[in-house]
C-alpha cells in the first residue's frame, strides 16, 4: 500500500483506494500551458522599455557624451553611428525601436488574438478532445517566440503577439476544462486553482529573468515552455467525460484507471459520468438551447459575472501604480524589484488559495476578495486624493503599501483563480466548450477595454477617482456573489446543475 503524503497520495473512497498523485501530475502537465501564457502576458513589461526610444535621450549620459552632441545643434543632426552608440549606452537595442503607435499595437494585439481564438478553441476541444487541443496550442505558442526571437521590426513583433494571443486565449479555455474533468470531486477545486497559480509562476519568471536580460534572451529562454508542454503533456490521458461522449467506454475506463489508480473502485464514478454524458447527448447544445434552459443560463450569467468583476476589481490599476505606491512608502526600490515583489506575493497567495479552496469553499473566498479589495481601493483613493490636495501624508506613507499587499493577497485568494476554476465547474458537458469560449472572450475583451481606458481615465479624473470607480464595482460584486454564485465545493456536476436549475440538491 502506498503511503499517503499530506492529503495528496491516497484516500479510502467508494470502497477502493483512490490515488491522487496521478491527478496532480496530469493537472500540472496541463498547467504548463498556463506558465507559457504567463510568460507571454508579462513579456511586454521588461521588453517594451528596451524597444522604445528614451523619453529623454540625454538622461544619464556622461559629460563627455554631452560634449560630443553639443557640437551639433540638435540630436537629429548627429552622426548615425554616434546615435547608435549612445542608444546602446542607455541600454537600448540598436536593431530597431518602436514608436508609440507600434508599441501600443504590440501590447494590444495579444488581447485581440485571444478574443478571436477562444470560441473556436472551445468548439475544437468539444469535437476533437481536450488533450489534442492543448497539444496543438503549443504550435502558435512556439511561433510567437520564433517570430519574436528573429524579429527585425514592428511587423514581426505584432504578428508574434497575434499568434501569442491565439494560443493564450485557447489555453485559457482548454486547460481549465481538462483539469476540471480529470479531477475527482474532493480535489477539483484545488486542482482547478492550478491554472491561475501557474499563470502567476510564468509572470514571476518573466519579471525575474527579464529584469536583467536582453529581450531576445528572455524570448529564447521562454521558448522552452511550449516545448516542455508537449514533452510532458504528451503522456497524459484524454478526459474520461470526452471519451464517454465519443462512445469509447473502454478507453474512458482506461483513462480513469490511470487517473484514480489500480485499486480504485471506478464503478460508481464511471456510471455517474455516463449518466451526465447520456443526459447531455439528449440535449441540444446550441446557443439558443443554452440561454433557454435555466441551469445553463444561470451558469453562463455566473461565469460571465465572475469574469467581469475579475477585470473590474481594479487589479490592473493597482499593479500599474505599484511604483508610485512604493515611493509613497518612502522606498527607493527599483521598479524591476518592485514588480518582482508583487509577483512573489501574488504567487504565494494563489498557492495558499489552492490549499484553502476545498476547506473554505468558493463563496467565502470570493466574498472576502471583493470586500477586502473594495476597502483597499477606497483607502488608496483617499490617500492619493489627500496627497494631491497638498496634505502632508508622509506619516502614513506605509498605508498605500499595506493596502496594495492586502489587495493582491485578497485578489489571489479569490478573484484571481476562482473564476477560471468555476468556469469548468458550472457548465454541463454539452455546453462546456462553447460556454467556456464565451467566458474567455468576455474576459479578454474586458482586458482590452480596461487596459485601453485606464490611462485615459487616470489623466481625466485622477488616480484617486479611478480607485473609487473600481471600488464601486466591488460593492456591487458582494451582492452578486452572495445572491447568485452557488457553492460548488464537494458537489458533482449534476448536483451543481440541479442547484442552478433552482432545485434543492
Amino acid at each position: 500500500m502506498e503511503k499517503p503524503t499530506m492529503h495528496m497520495l491516497s484516500v479510502q473512497e467508494k470502497g477502493g483506494e483512490t490515488r491522487k498523485t496521478t491527478q496532480y501530475i496530469a493537472a500540472i502537465a496541463a498547467a504548463i500551458g498556463a506558465v507559457t501564457a504567463g510568460t507571454i502576458l508579462a513579456w511586454t513589461s521588461p521588453a517594451l522599455p528596451q524597444l522604445e526610444p528614451p523619453k529623454n535621450p540625454l538622461k544619464n549620459v556622461t559629460e563627455a557624451e554631452i560634449d560630443v552632441f553639443s557640437m551639433n545643434e540638435t540630436l537629429a543632426t548627429a552622426d548615425k553611428n554616434v546615435t547608435e552608440v549612445l542608444l546602446n549606452s542607455l541600454g537600448q537595442p540598436a536593431e530597431f525601436l518602436l514608436n508609440t503607435a507600434e508599441s501600443s499595437l504590440v501590447s494590444s494585439t495579444l488581447a485581440i488574438g485571444a478574443a478571436i481564438s477562444a470560441l473556436p478553441i472551445g468548439v475544437i476541444a468539444q469535437k476533437f478532445g481536450r488533450r489534442p487541443t492543448i497539444l496543438v496550442l503549443a504550435v502558435p505558442f512556439l511561433l510567437n517566440w520564433l517570430l519574436t526571437i528573429f524579429a527585425n521590426g514592428a511587423g514581426m513583433l505584432i504578428a508574434a503577439r497575434f499568434f501569442a494571443g491565439i494560443a493564450t486565449g485557447g489555453i485559457c479555455v482548454a486547460a481549465p476544462m481538462y483539469i476540471g474533468e480529470i479531477s475527482e470531486t474532493s480535489i477539483r477545486g484545488a486542482l482547478g486553482s492550478f491554472f491561475q497559480l501557474f499563470l502567476t509562476v510564468g509572470i514571476l519568471f518573466t519579471f525575474v529573468v527579464g529584469g536583467w536580460t536582453h529581450w531576445r534572451t528572455l524570448s529564447i529562454v521562454s521558448a522552452i515552455f511550449p516545448i516542455l508542454l508537449v514533452a510532458v503533456f504528451w503522456w497524459m490521458p484524454e478526459t474520461p467525460q470526452y471519451l464517454l461522449g465519443q462512445n469509447r467506454r473502454r478507453d474512458a475506463e482506461k483513462a480513469l484507471r490511470w487517473l484514480r489508480g489500480p485499486f480504485a473502485d471506478l464503478t460508481a464514478e464511471l456510471e455517474d459520468m455516463q449518466k451526465d454524458v447520456d443526459n447531455s447527448s439528449r440535449q441540444k447544445a446550441g446557443m439558443l438551447s443554452m440561454v433557454t434552459q435555466r441551469a445553463s443560463l444561470m451558469a453562463l450569467i455566473c461565469s460571465l459575472g465572475l469574469m467581469f468583476f475579475q477585470q473590474f476589481s481594479g487589479v490592473n490599476a493597482v499593479i500599474f501604480y505599484t511604483n508610485n505606491i512604493f515611493q509613497s512608502a518612502g522606498s527607493n526600490i527599483p521598479p524591476a524589484i518592485a514588480t518582482i515583489i508583487v509577483g512573489i506575493v501574488q504567487t504565494i497567495a494563489t498557492y495558499i488559495s489552492s490549499l484553502l479552496i476545498e476547506k473554505a469553499g468558493r463563496r467565502i473566498l470570493l466574498l472576502q476578495s471583493c470586500i477586502i479589495m473594495g476597502i483597499c481601493l477606497i483607502v488608496l483613493g483617499a490617500y492619493f486624493k489627500l496627497q494631491e490636495s497638498g496634505t502632508n501624508v508622509t506619516s502614513v506613507g506605509w498605508l498605500p503599501l499595506l493596502c496594495m499587499v492586502l489587495f493582491i493577497i485578497s485578489f489571489s485568494l479569490g478573484f484571481g483563480p476562482i473564476p477560471w476554476m468555476m468556469m469548468a465547474e458550472l457548465f454541463s458537458v454539452e455546453f462546456r466548450g462553447t460556454a467556456s469560449g464565451i467566458s474567455v472572450i468576455m474576459n479578454w475583451c474586458l482586458v482590452f477595454v480596461v487596459t485601453l481606458c485606464f490611462p485615459l481615465m487616470k489623466d481625466a479624473i485622477g488616480i484617486y477617482s479611478c480607485f473609487w470607480f473600481f471600488s464601486g464595482f466591488m460593492i456591487i460584486c458582494v451582492f452578486f456573489v452572495f445572491f447568485l454564485i452557488p457553492e460548488t465545493k464537494g458537489k458533482t456536476i449534476s448536483q451543481i446543475q440541479t442547484i442552478l436549475g433552482g432545485k434543492r440538491s
